[in-house]
C-alpha cells in the first residue's frame, strides 16, 4: 500500500539536503505533480507524527534525519549566527520551514534537539578545501557507511555527532588535490573503549571519497587485534562487490580464496553497493590485507601498488586520474617485520609516491609507535629510534603527500612527541577531542565526581558508586564468590530481558574480567582457584539458589528498579530462576568456565577462540594481565574484579575495561575493586580513589582544551605545539617532556576571568607549609567568629544545599601580596594564574576587592583550631591522588557552587550586588587542609586548640570576576625561549625548570 504522505515528504525533503526552505512549497509541487488529491495540512502532518508515538516510525524517521542535520550543520549560510544542537538552530530551522507553532511543538516532542558536545580543536591555521559542497559532491563510501550505521539501530544524533567529527578531521588533513605536497600530523583523543574505530572508520569513507588513494591503517600489535579491525572495514565500508571483485555469489568455484564467504554468518550483513562502485561511476578499493593475511611482500609488488592515470600527461593528484583511480587499503599490525615488508615495496615504486595522497591512520597510537628511546643518546648524532617509530617514519619519508592521524584514548605520550623533530609523530597541526558518546558508560558512571551529598545521604538512584561499585579489601572481604554469584545472575537477567522484547543481539557476549596480576603463574593459579569456587557454588542447589536470590533482592532489584524501568524486570526471584540455568550452561560450555589471557603471541590468541566477532556466545569468565589493557575489547563485559594496582595514569586508564556501550544491560554492571591497597609507604590511597584522580585529571584537561580552542579575532589561542607546557601547568606530576629536553613555548599567562582557579600541586616539607601558612596570617586575621549561611543551586534542578562559613574582605593588593610569596612543590607551576592576577590592578581589569570564605564542615565532623592566632577554623581533610604531590580537587562542590552563584549574579547588569559582591570583587575560598582522609583523626595537627602550621596546606580555590578580561577574550599567552625560531626546541636540564 502506498504511503503517500511518506512519499511527498520523502521528496520534498529530498529537494532541502543544504539548507530548510519553504516545506508547503516543496511538498506542493510534489503533489501537484503526482498526488493531487493529498491532504498536506499541518493538523494532518501533526496527527500522523503522534500516531507514530514514542516509538516512532518511517515519517518521524525522515524528519529526525534531516532535523538533526541541520541542527548540527556548522555555520550554515542559511543560518550563521546560531549554534549547533541548539534551540536557537532548530527556531531557525522552523522559521524557513515557514511552520506554525503547533507542528513545532510536535517535531519537537518527536525530534528532540540533542544538546551534545561538539569535538574540540586545537590547531594550526590551515586552507579551508574540504567545504560542504565538495564533501555532498563526492560521498559514495560515506552514505555507505551512514546507510550501514542506521541498519546497525544508530541514532540520526549518534550518526550526525558522527559526522560532524569526522568532517573535523578530514578537513585539517591537506587537500589531496593540492599541487605542493604537505604533510599533516594530527591526534585524535577519544574515551577508552569509546568507539574510536568507528571515528576512524567515517575518516576513510570521506578521506577516500575526497581523494586519498592510499590509506594503511596501523591496528595493534596482534592478528586478533588487525583482523578485528580489518573485518570491521570490510563489513561495513569496503563492501561485498570490492571483497568479491567481479565474482560471480552464485558461483562456489570462484569463491575460493575469498575470505568470509562460507565461514562468516554476517556476510549477508556486509554492505552491499549495489554493483561494482567503478560501474556506478565511482571507484573501486582494493585490499592489499584480508582478515586472515596481514600485509605479504608483494609478488608483483611495484603493480600491486600501481596507480592507473587516464591522463598520462598530468600527475596522480590532479583531479582528472585521482577521482578516476581505484583506492588501497591495508590494516596491518605494528610488527617490524611487518612494516619493514611494507617498506621494501614503497622503496620499489619510483615516481608515484611523489603524487600520491595517502593516509596513515595509527590506532592506540600511544602504543608502540611512540619514540622511547634514550634521550641522552640524541645529542651525539641522529635521533636514535625504536624500531616501529623508525618504520613509521620512514613511511612518512617515502610518501611526501601522507597524512598522519593518530588515535588515543591515553593522549599524553603522543603530546609530549619531540615537536622539533620533524621525522616523527607529534601532532604539529592538529589536535582533536571527541566528545563524549551517548550511551557511553565511563568514569562519570562509575565515580560521584562531583555529588555534594553525603556519602551516608547517596543511594543507587543518586550515587554512581552506589548502583555500580563494590569495594573489596580488608574490611568488605575479597567477595570473589560474590562477585562470580553477580556474574551468574546478571547472564540470567539478560535473558529474562531477550525473552521479553530486548533483542537478543545486545546480549550476544556476557563477559566476567578478573584482574589481580601481571604475573603469568598467578594467573594460573588463580583460574585453578575460580574453577574450583565454581563447581563448588552449588548454583543448580537450594542453597545456591538462596545465596543468589539473596544478591538479587539485596542489590541489582534495588539498583534496576532506580535505574532500569524501561526494562523488563522480573518482580521476584522465581521468575528469573529457570534462566539460571540456562545461563550457567553457556557460561560452562565446553567444560570450562574460565579463560586466561596472557599470552603474548599471535599463535596463544589463536587457541583461545576469543574472537567476539567470529564466536557466535562467548559466556566466559577472563583471567588476564596487561595483554587485556591494550586495544582488546571485552565485549559483553558486565562484571569487573580488579585489584591490581598500576602507578602509570595512562596505564590505570587503559584498563578500564568496565568503561565502553552497555545498550540494555547499563543497570546490571558492576566492578569489585580494591578499596584500601597501600599505594606507597607514606600514604595510602585505594585503587579505586587512584582512578578516580585519573579520570578527573583526563576530564579537566578535555575541559581546558574546549576553553582554549575557541579562536580570538580568527586565530587560534593555542596551538598543538603549546599543549605540553600546557599539560605541564595544568597537571603538576607530569614533567614538561623528558628529562634533559624542554619545549620552546612557554606558558606565561592563564587568565580565567568568572571561572575558577585551583592549585592542587602544595609543598609537602614541613618548613615549606609553615612559611605558606605565615604568609596567609594577615589575612586569616580579618576572620571574625561570625558566620554567614550560603545556599548552592546546583545545575541538575536539585535543591541547594546551606552551609555556614567566616567571611571577610581584603583588597585586591593584600591578596596579591600573599600569593606572590607562596611556594609550590614545582617551582612556577602557579606563575601563570599569578602573573594575570597582577594585572587586575587597573592594568588589564580593575577589581576592588576579594570576599574570603572560610567554609565550615557540618558540626558532626567538625575539627576547629586556631592558626597563628586567628578565631577557630574548621580543618578539612584531604588526600594527595597516589604517588603525585597534587590533590584532588579540595572545593567542596556546594562552596564552589555557592562562590560561582556569586560571581555570576554579580555579572548581571543592572542587578543588586549579592552580599555586596559586584562586579570589582572576586571570591576566595580558603580551607586549611590537613593531609588525611575523610574517617582519619587529626588531634596530632592540634594542640589546646592551635593547629601546627607545620602540617597545615593553606589550601585555596579563587573565582576572579568576569570583567577582569579587558578587551580581549584571549585566555592563554606564550613565549618563545628562543625568539628566533619560535617552532624549536632547545635543551635544558631538568633543574632548569625547578
Amino acid at each position: 500500500m502506498t504511503d503517500t504522505l511518506l512519499e511527498i515528504h520523502t521528496a520534498a525533503l529530498a529537494g532541502m539536503t543544504a539548507s530548510p526552505g519553504a516545506f508547503g512549497k516543496w511538498a506542493g509541487l510534489v503533489a501537484e505533480e503526482d498526488f493531487p488529491d493529498a491532504d498536506l495540512s499541518e493538523a494532518t502532518f501533526c496527527a500522523r507524527l503522534t500516531e507514530e508515538g514514542e516509538s516512532g516510525g518511517a515519517l518521524t524517521a525522515l524528519w529526525a534525519r534531516s532535523l538533526t542535520a541541520w541542527d548540527f550543520a556548522d555555520s550554515p549560510r542559511w543560518s550563521p549566527d546560531t549554534e549547533p544542537r541548539t534551540a536557537e538552530r532548530r527556531s531557525a530551522a522552523y522559521d524557513r520551514l515557514r511552520f506554525g507553532d503547533d507542528i513545532r511543538k510536535v517535531l519537537d516532542s518527536a525530534v528532540p534537539v540533542v544538546r551534545m558536545a561538539g569535538t574540540t580543536v586545537i590547531a594550526r591555521e590551515h586552507t579551508p578545501w574540504y567545504t560542504p559542497e565538495r564533501a555532498a559532491a563526492r560521498s559514495f563510501y560515506w552514505r555507505a557507511y551512514e546507510g550501514k550505521l542506521r541498519q546497525k539501530g544508530w541514532s540520526e544524533a549518534a550518526i550526525a555527532s558522527l559526522d560532524e567529527a569526522s568532517r573535523t578531521v578530514v578537513e585539517r588533513l591537506t587537500d589531496p588535490e593540492q599541487e605542493a605536497p604537505r604533510q599533516a600530523k594530527g591526534l585524535v583523543v577519544g574515551y577508552v573503549q569509546s568507539g574510536k574505530t568507528a571515528n576512524f572508520t567515517g575518516v576513510t569513507a570521506k578521506a577516500v571519497d575526497a581523494g586519498y588513494r592510499l590509506v594503511i591503517i596501523l591496528g595493534g600489535t596482534l592478528n586478533l587485534l588487525r583482523a578485528q579491525t580489518q573485518r570491521r572495514l570490510d563489513m561495513e565500508l569496503i563492501g561485498q562487490e570490492n571483497i568479491l571483485r567481479g565474482a560471480d555469489p552464485d558461483d562456489v568455484d570462484s569463491l575460493v580464496g575469498i575470505d568470509y564467504i562460507g565461514d562468516d554468518a554476517d556476510w549477508p550483513a556486509f554492505v552491499q553497493h549495489g554493483g561494482r562502485p567503478s560501474v556506478l561511476r565511482a571507484f573501486d578499493i582494493e585490499r592489499l590485507t584480508t582478515r586472515e593475511n596481514d600485509y605479504q611482500s608483494l609478488a608483483q609488488g611495484i603493480r600491486a601498488l600501481e596507480f592507473e592515470k587516464r591522463e598520462q600527461g598530468l600527475p596522480l593528484y590532479d583531479r582528472a586520474n585521482l577521482h578516476r583511480a581505484a583506492a588501497r587499503v591495508m590494516v596491518v599490525k605494528k610488527n617490524k617485520s611487518v612494516l619493514t615488508k611494507l617498506v621494501k615495496d614503497l622503496r620499489q615504486i619510483k615516481g608515484i609516491l611523489g603524487e600520491l595522497p595517502a593516509l596513515i591512520i595509527d590506532d592506540e597510537s600511544d602504543q608502540a609507535s611512540v619514540n622511547t628511546s634514550d634521550p641522552k643518546k640524541w645529542d651525539k648524532g641522529a635521533t636514535e629510534r625504536t624500531a616501529i617509530n623508525g618504520l613509521i617514519s620512514e613511511l612518512l619519508g617515502l610518501l611526501p603527500r601522507a597524512q598522519y592521524i593518530g588515535y588515543s584514548a591515553t593522549p599524553f605520550a603522543n603530546v609530549f612527541v619531540d615537536p622539533g623533530d620533524a621525522e616523527d609523530i607529534f601532532p604539529s597541526d592538529f589536535l582533536i577531542s571527541l566528545p563524549r558518546p551517548h550511551g557511553y558508560m565511563g568514569a562519570q558512571d562509575f565515580h560521584d565526581l562531583d555529588s555534594p551529598l553525603d556519602y551516608s545521604e547517596r543511594t543507587a538512584a543518586n550515587s554512581q558508586e552506589k548502583a555500580h561499585v563494590r569495594g573489596i579489601g580488608e574490611e568488605q572481604g575479597d567477595r570473589l564468590q560474590e562477585a562470580m554469584d553477580a556474574f551468574l545472575l546478571t547472564g540470567a537477567l539478560k535473558l529474562f530481558r531477550a525473552d521479553h522484547g530486548v533483542p537478543e543481539q545486545a546480549f550476544r557476549h556476557h563477559t566476567m574480567l578478573i584482574h589481580e596480576s601481571v604475573r603469568t603463574d598467578d594467573h594460573a593459579e588463580l583460574a585453578d582457584l575460580v574453577k574450583s569456587m565454581w563447581h563448588q557454588a552449588g548454583y543448580a542447589s537450594t542453597e545456591g539458589h538462596t545465596r543468589l536470590a539473596a544478591l538479587w533482592e539485596g542489590d541489582f532489584a534495588a539498583v534496576s528498579a532506580a535505574r532500569a524501568l524501561d526494562l523488563p524486570n522480573p518482580a521476584a526471584y522465581r521468575e528469573l530462576q529457570p534462566y539460571v540455568s540456562r545461563a550457567r550452561q553457556l557460561i560452562t560450555k565446553g567444560g570450562n568456565p574460565v579463560v586466561v589471557v596472557n599470552g603474548n603471541s599471535d599463535r596463544y590468541f589463536d587457541q583461545l577462540d576469543l574472537d567476539f566477532d567470529r564466536t557466535p556466545n562467548v559466556w566466559k569468565i577472563l583471567i588476564g594481565g596487561t595483554k587485556l589493557s591494550r586495544g582488546f575489547t571485552v565485549e559483553g563485559l558486565t562484571v569487573t574484579y580488579y585489584r591490581r594496582t598500576t602507578r602509570q595514569a595512562d596505564t590505570l586508564m587503559q584498563m578500564g575495561r568496565w568503561f565502553g556501550f552497555r545498550p540494555g544491560y547499563q543497570d546490571l554492571v558492576r566492578l569489585y575493586i580494591g578499596r584500601e591497597e597501600a599505594l606507597t609507604k607514606t600514604r595510602t590511597a585505594d585503587l579505586y580513589e587512584a582512578f578516580e584522580a585519573v579520570c578527573r585529571d583526563e576530564e579537566q584537561f578535555r575541559q581546558q582544551l574546549a576553553q582554549y580552542a575557541e579562536l580570538v579575532d580568527g586565530q587560534p589561542q593555542v596551538t598543538p605545539a603549546q599543549i605540553p607546557p600546557l599539560v605541564a601547568q595544568h597537571l603538576s606530576w607530569v614533567r614538561p617532556s623528558a628529562r634533559n629536553k624542554m619545549f620552546n613555548a612557554q606558558l606565561v599567562e592563564v587568565r580565567s576571568p568568572g571561572k575558577p582557579v585551583e592549585p592542587a600541586a602544595y609543598p609537602q616539607d614541613p618548613e615549606e607549609l609553615r612559611r605558606n601558612t605565615e604568609r596567609w596570617q594577615p589575612l586569616l586575621s580579618r576572620f571574625t567568629e561570625q558566620t554567614e549561611s550560603f545556599t548552592s543551586s546546583p545545575t541538575d534542578g536539585s535543591s541547594g544545599r546551606t552551609f555556614s562559613a567566616l567571611t571577610a574582605r581584603v583588597s585586591h593588593a593584600d591578596l596579591i601580596a600573599v600569593l606572590s610569596q607562596l611556594e609550590w612543590e614545582r617551582t612556577g607551576i602557579f606563575l601563570p594564574h599569578l602573573r594575570y592576577l597582577a594585572q587586575l590592578d587597573g592594568r588589564l581589569a580593575k577589581v576592588d576587592d576579594w570576599l574570603l570564605i572560610a567554609p565550615q564542615l557540618a558540626q558532626a565532623s567538625r575539627t576547629e583550631a586556631s592558626v597563628l592566632g586567628s578565631v577557630p577554623l574548621s580543618l578539612v581533610r584531604r588526600s594527595r591522588q597516589a604517588d603525585k604531590p597534587s590533590f584532588g580537587r579540595i572545593a567542596g562542590l556546594d562552596h564552589r557552587l555557592a562562590a560561582q552563584n556569586l560571581i555570576d549574579a554579580a555579572a548581571v547588569p543592572g542587578a543588586v550586588p549579592p552580599r555586596g559582591v559586584g562586579p570589582g570583587t572576586g571570591v576566595v575560598l580558603l580551607y586549611p587542609v590537613v593531609e588525611a582522609t575523610a574517617d582519619t583523626e587529626v588531634p596530632s595537627v592540634v594542640s589546646q586548640g592551635k593547629a601546627d602550621p607545620s602540617k597545615l596546606v593553606m589550601a585555596f580555590t579563587l573565582i576572579p570576576p568576569q570583567s577582569a578580561i579587558g578587551t580581549s577574550r584571549r585566555l592563554v599567552h606564550f613565549e618563545a625561549r628562543n625568539s628566533r625560531n619560535e617552532d624549536a626546541i632547545i635543551a635544558a636540564t631538568a633543574d632548569q625548570d625547578r
